[in-house]
């Protein structure tokens, strides 16, 4: 029968071994597999989150995003503008229910240019190089798939070379006009595939979303409760 003392000290002479093993050879890493990024389409409840997405962004950014570089007052008449039964707005959480980033693709409303739609993004500049924008753009290109657009199209400033790399990356043809370019990106025909992945990403952001709703209030009763005890009423 073996005694405490006589495992402890086989399982401890295994783990040098290993380490001795483990120094002289290491198996290869792991490629790291990609996170995923709930993103969710928003409805009209979310305006005042849009609105105040875009007011946060700066001077330059803006003038990236629009084109111009749009005071608060254009920014809230684009807001209130903003059509949710005819186009799609696509945003991103995070945890503190802050929209961090947005996608509007916009469907075209000329008779001759149905099966178009313009895509336009803007990125909250404290969440810079996570690939939302890219990540905007792929949920957009699926939605237009499964929607029936045949061209998606990208309006931006030369300078905006992110934009333009993102674009060019998904095979777009690109037309340069002095500081202003246009992308034209050919959509593939929607297939069971496209329209089931959209359908389980949604969900996935939709309870994601539900989730962040639960979390937040929580921490607020928490916040609450710890404020009372620090201040208590006479």
């Amino acid at each position: 029968m073996y005694t405490p003392s006589a495992i402890f000290q086989a399982a401890l002479l295994a783990s040098r071994r290993f380490l001795r093993v483990g120094a002289q050879k290491l198996p290869a890493p792991k490629p790291v597999l990609s996170v995923v990024v709930p993103i969710r389409s928003l409805s009209p409840r979310h305006r005042g989150r849009i609105l105040a997405h875009l007011l946060a962004l700066g001077g330059h950014d803006r003038y990236l995003r629009f084109g111009y570089a749009a005071n608060d007052e254009q920014i809230g008449r684009y807001v209130s503008g903003l059509n949710f039964e005819r186009d799609e707005i696509f945003g991103i959480y995070n945890r503190k229910l802050e929209l961090i980033a947005m996608a509007h693709l916009a469907f075209s409303i000329d008779p001759q240019l149905q099966s178009c739609a313009e895509f336009g993004v803007s990125v909250s500049s404290l969440t810079r190089g996570r690939r939302y924008g890219s990540r905007l753009f792929d949920r957009a290109m699926m939605h237009s798939r499964n929607e029936g657009v045949s061209m998606m199209f990208i309006h931006a400033l030369s300078e905006n070379t992110v934009m333009l790399n993102i674009a060019r990356k998904a095979g777009a043809t690109i037309e340069r006009d002095g500081s202003e370019s246009e992308a034209f990106i050919k959509v593939p025909v929607a297939d069971l595939d496209s329209r089931m992945s959209e359908i389980a990403q949604e969900q996935l952001a939709q309870t994601d979303y539900q989730f962040k709703v639960k979390a937040k209030q929580f921490w607020d009763f928490i916040n609450l409760l710890q404020q009372h005890r620090r201040n208590p009423r006479d």
